[in-house]
C-alpha cells in the first residue's frame, strides 16, 4: 500500500494522505501523487525497534524490584538482550524474547 496526496483541479491538497493501492486511487480521484517521505537519513524501522525496546525495559522495571518475581534470572537475561539487541545483526528485524 502507498500514501496518496490527493488534490483538485487546480493542484491543492484536498486530502493529504490516503492509503490505498494505485488502481484504487486510479478509480476514485483524477489528481493525485504518491506521497514519499523525505530523505532524512533517519531509519524509521531502527528507530521503531528502538521505541520498543526502551518500553519493554520501562515494563519490566518494575519487575525486577520484586523479590519473589518467578525465574529472576530469564527476567535478568532477557534484560540484557535487550541492552545489547542494537548492537547485534538480529536488530532491527528479530526482537529478543523473554525466556528465550
Amino acid at each position: 500500500m502507498t500514501i496518496w496526496v490527493i488534490k483538485d483541479a487546480e493542484g491543492n491538497v484536498t486530502n493529504p494522505g490516503i492509503k490505498a493501492n494505485e488502481d484504487f486511487v486510479k478509480e476514485h480521484y483524477t489528481h493525485y501523487e504518491a506521497f514519499v517521505l523525505p530523505n532524512t537519513g533517519i531509519n524509521y524501522a531502527e528507530l521503531e525497534a528502538r521505541m520498543w525496546r526502551d518500553q519493554e525495559l520501562l515494563r519490566t522495571d518494575s519487575l525486577m524490584g520484586l523479590s519473589d518475581y518467578p525465574n529472576t534470572s530469564a527476567l535478568t537475561t532477557y534484560r540484557q538482550e535487550l541492552r545489547d539487541w542494537p548492537s547485534t545483526d538480529a536488530f532491527p528485524d528479530t526482537q529478543p524474547t523473554l525466556g528465550s
